[in-house]
């Protein structure tokens, strides 16, 4: 699918102007779109370095702002007006008014944080903004069963930033709902290094660890009754605790593995607990159930 994420680049995105024509290139194309002018000039070693830096984060915006570039030594009327005392300075403007500027050379941190202000100046979104929104749109597809749909808008998110940590785990997430585990395996064996320690993928490695055991996972009825049966039955109430995860119970689960966890923390060479960080990880940080199952475990563990 295709993902829309702001306004199509056009032939004069980025662009030099005159004197003569400032006030069209500028502060007439400014009422409709933010402008970022780049004030240098040929003999300016920093401009060497920010121009190409600011060209960069203005093509990453894909027309939610536009670029315009003053040569001072050719346009010293200009500079004058706008109090150009050194260079590289580069001004913003929107509706014809300057709305932000800068001096000097700046990190790329800098530079990228510098438009995103301008493309909010103009009532925009960011594209990072932008690219989040699409996760929480996907995420809600893959929350009411629509994985198919949702990997493809994960897909088309990577498309635009193959590093979105959170896109390329719920990628993982998707094809692990669609029962394609082999394939979500593979992804998470493939991602990108700069992202392969991210919290998203590591819960989504969680998730796939938990969804292979589910294959495996009892009968929830039967389990139950060998636990109520003989509650010192510690693989029975484990593999209740896998069964119930697998069934969608993850408070049961939990429950059922910090009581294994009280009868014998070193039962299979510390299983309960194992399993249980691995549930907490495929779970969001803020769930309940991750937050009440840490405390607990923790007053067990320091009891």
């Amino acid at each position: 699918m295709e993902l829309n994420l702001g306004a199509a680049p056009d032939a004069d995105l980025i662009k030099d102007t005159t004197e003569a024509s400032f006030m069209a290139d500028v502060v007439e194309a400014s009422q409709t779109v933010p402008i970022v002018v780049d004030f240098w000039a040929p003999w300016c070693g920093p401009c060497k370095t920010l121009g190409p830096q600011l060209e960069a984060a203005v093509t990453a915006a894909k027309g939610a702002v536009k670029m315009v570039k003053v040569n001072v030594d050719e346009a010293q009327m200009i500079a004058g007006q706008l109090q150009i005392q050194s260079i590289p300075t580069v001004y913003a403007f929107y509706k014809g008014q300057p709305v932000d500027a800068f001096q000097g050379a700046q990190p790329e941190s800098e530079i990228k944080a510098f438009i995103d202000r301008v493309i909010k100046a103009g009532g925009g979104e960011a594209p990072g903004e932008q690219l989040d929104d699409a996760v929480a749109a996907a995420e809600e597809m893959l929350a009411e069963g629509a994985a198919s749909d949702a990997a493809q808008t994960f897909a088309a998110i990577l498309g635009e930033d193959p590093d979105h940590a959170g896109a390329y785990a719920g990628m993982v997430r998707a094809h692990i709902a669609m029962d394609a585990l082999d394939q979500a395996e593979a992804l998470l064996n493939g991602a990108p290094i700069e992202i392969s320690q991210a919290p998203e993928l590591e819960a989504a490695h969680a998730q796939l660890e938990l969804a292979r055991q589910a294959a495996d996972a009892g009968p929830v009825a039967d389990l139950t009754a060998a636990v109520e049966a003989n509650p010192d039955d510690l693989q029975a109430r484990f593999d209740l605790a896998q069964a119930l995860y697998a069934s969608g119970d993850a408070a049961g689960a939990v429950e059922h593995l910090l009581t294994l966890f009280g009868k014998d923390r070193e039962w299979n060479e510390g299983a309960a607990k194992t399993q249980l960080f691995t549930i907490f990880d495929a779970l969001t940080p803020t769930d309940p159930i991750a937050l009440n199952g840490r405390r607990k475990l923790s007053s067990m563990i320091f009891a």
